[in-house]
């Protein structure tokens, strides 16, 4: 009797008790382990967005840039084509300086005059 006496002086509420607070450990290991696996993951998914919105940028302007200046540098100087051009990107540039603030006679930083 002494078999069955010990059997059933087994609490159940501390079995459900053992099992929850395994559970939380589970759920903890699990949290600690998801942190740490965003921790390894997010510097390259970070470097491959960044991969990403660089190329992106890269193929657009290339493919805006290369067309317009090769139809630029195709055309020839000496008309009253290249002349209106010209004479209207300075006008374009005096009235953006106007607008900004800039002195009117100033070329902006990097621009060449008598293109």
């Amino acid at each position: 009797m002494s078999d069955t006496t010990s059997a059933t002086n087994h609490d159940p509420l501390q079995s459900v008790a053992d099992a929850m607070q395994a559970a939380v450990d589970s759920a903890k290991d699990g949290a600690i382990q998801a942190q740490e696996a965003a921790a390894r993951v997010l510097p390259g998914v970070t470097r491959f967005a960044s991969r990403f919105v660089y190329t992106s940028c890269y193929t657009l302007s290339y493919g805006f840039v290369f067309p317009t200046a090769l139809l630029a540098m195709s055309i020839p100087s000496n008309n009253a084509f290249v002349q209106g051009m010209v004479d209207g990107s300075h006008a374009a540039r005096q009235k953006v300086g106007d607008i900004l603030g800039h002195s009117a006679g100033a070329a902006p930083t990097g621009a060449t005059e008598g293109h």
